[in-house]
C-alpha cells in the first residue's frame, strides 16, 4: 500500500470517486468538487491547491482517500488559525504551506477520510510521517463526521478542536405552523411578525429546483452572491462558471429561493440537499428590506425542508440570531497534526482550554432556545 498524490479530481473517475463516499453528501461527490477546480474556484492564484491523498493497493485500486488541498493562507475554511500562523511567524516558523483536508469554502460536517475504514487509518498515519519530507508544516482536517472523530481520536499526534453551529431539527411538522405551536408565545409572535412584515413590502417568493434555472437566473444568483462579498471590499471565492457547472453536474441537489418585488428580483438564498439534510449556503440581495434576509434563508427553507421530508437545516457557520429562530447549537469538530513539537504543545494547551469554552457556550445557548420546553437534536 502506498500514498498517491493527485492535484486534479480528473486523474479519478467519477464514478470510482463516488464509490468512496459512505453516503452520497453533495459537497463530497465528484461532480462538486470537480467544479470547483474546472471553475477555478480552487487551483491557479486561489491558495487553494488540489492534492487530493489516495491509499492504494498494489494492483493501484484506491481503497481510501482524503480531498485534501496544499494552502498558502487560512482564508476560506471556518477555522481560523490565523492566531497560530501569527505565532509562527514571530517564532521564526514556516506556517505554510500546511496540507487541509477539507470542502472549499464549505463549514459543512461530513466525512473526510473515505473508502475503507482501516484504509484511512493507515492513509492518516502514512501522511503524518511524509509531512515534513513534504516541507509541509501541519495537516489540518476540518468539520468531520462522527466517523472519522473516531478515527481520528485513535492515532497518535491528533489535536482535536471543536466549535459550535446551529443548526434547525424538522421533528415530522405538517407544516411550518406546526413548528411555530411548538415555540412558546413571544417567539412565535416574533416570527409572524417578522414575515408579516415582509409579506407586508410587497415581497414574494419562488422556489426552484437546479434544472428550473436559466442562464440569466444564474446570473442573478452570482450577482447576489458576489455583492455579499463586494459590499465588504472583499473578492468571492467562487466564480460565475461554478454555479453553472454545478447546475449541469449535479441539479437535483440544488434548491434557490427568489425574492421579488412588483415583478423585480430583490435577492436570493442558494442550498444543496441530500437525503435527509437542506444546506443553507450562499445568499445575497440587491437592495435592502426589513426581516428580507431571516425570511429568505430562514422561513422559507424551513418550509422547503418541511415540504421534502428533509429532517435538518444546516444553515452553515456562526449566526446566535438564528437561536430564537429555532436553531440549535450543534458541536463541530476538526482534527489537527503539527510537526513542530514546540508549536504542538502551544497549540495543545490552548485547545484544552477553548474546548471548555465552547461547551459552557454551546450549553448556555440552549437557554436562548425559543421552545416551549427546550429540546434535544
Amino acid at each position: 500500500m502506498s500514498v498517491t498524490i493527485i492535484d486534479s479530481l480528473h486523474a479519478l473517475s467519477a464514478e470510482t470517486w463516488d464509490a468512496l463516499l459512505p453516503q452520497q453528501q453533495p459537497f463530497l461527490r465528484h461532480a462538486f468538487l470537480s467544479a470547483l477546480e474546472d471553475s477555478g474556484s480552487v487551483g491557479g492564484r486561489s491558495g487553494w491547491q488540489p492534492s487530493h491523498r489516495l491509499w492504494c493497493d498494489e494492483h493501484g485500486k484506491v481503497q481510501a482517500a482524503l480531498p485534501a488541498y496544499l494552502k498558502q493562507h487560512s482564508y476560506g475554511e471556518y477555522v481560523f488559525d490565523h492566531g497560530w500562523a501569527d505565532a509562527c511567524r514571530r517564532a521564526g516558523i514556516a506556517y505554510y504551506p500546511k496540507l487541509l483536508g477539507a470542502v472549499p469554502f464549505s463549514p459543512v460536517t461530513g466525512a473526510r477520510l473515505l473508502g475503507d475504514v482501516g484504509a484511512a487509518a493507515e492513509l492518516l498515519d502514512a501522511l503524518a510521517a511524509e509531512l515534513s519530507d513534504e516541507g509541509l508544516s501541519s495537516l489540518h482536517i476540518n468539520f468531520t463526521s462522527p466517523a472519522c472523530d473516531t478515527v481520528l481520536m485513535q492515532r497518535q499526534g491528533w489535536l482535536e478542536r471543536i466549535g459550535c453551529q446551529f443548526h434547525w431539527h424538522n421533528r415530522g411538522y405538517r407544516d411550518f405552523q406546526d413548528f411555530l405551536d411548538t415555540l412558546s408565545s413571544r417567539k412565535r409572535k416574533q416570527i409572524r411578525k417578522e414575515r408579516e412584515q415582509v409579506a407586508g413590502q410587497g415581497i414574494k417568493f419562488d422556489r426552484r429546483h437546479g434544472a428550473e434555472l436559466s442562464e440569466a437566473d444564474w446570473d442573478f444568483v452570482y450577482h447576489c452572491y458576489a455583492n455579499t462579498y463586494h459590499v465588504r471590499g472583499q473578492a468571492p471565492y467562487l466564480t460565475r462558471d461554478f454555479f453553472s457547472l454545478l447546475a449541469e453536474r449535479m441539479p437535483e441537489m440544488i434548491r434557490v429561493v427568489f425574492a421579488t418585488q412588483h415583478g423585480r428580483a430583490l435577492a436570493m438564498a442558494f442550498s444543496l440537499v441530500d437525503g435527509d439534510t437542506f444546506y443553507g449556503r450562499y445568499w445575497g440581495c440587491l437592495a435592502e428590506f426589513d426581516r428580507l434576509h431571516f425570511e429568505t434563508c430562514f422561513y422559507q427553507g424551513m418550509e422547503l425542508a418541511i415540504a421534502e421530508g428533509l429532517q435538518r437545516f444546516d444553515a452553515g457557520a456562526q449566526g446566535e440570531h438564528k437561536l430564537i429562530r429555532g436553531f440549535e447549537p450543534v458541536i463541530t469538530r476538526s482534527w489537527h497534526y503539527l510537526c513542530h513539537p514546540g508549536l504542538h504543545a502551544a497549540v495543545a494547551e490552548f485547545l484544552e482550554q477553548e474546548r471548555s469554552g465552547v461547551r459552557v457556550y454551546a450549553e448556555e445557548a440552549r437557554s436562548y432556545l425559543p421552545f416551549r420546553q427546550a429540546s434535544g437534536g
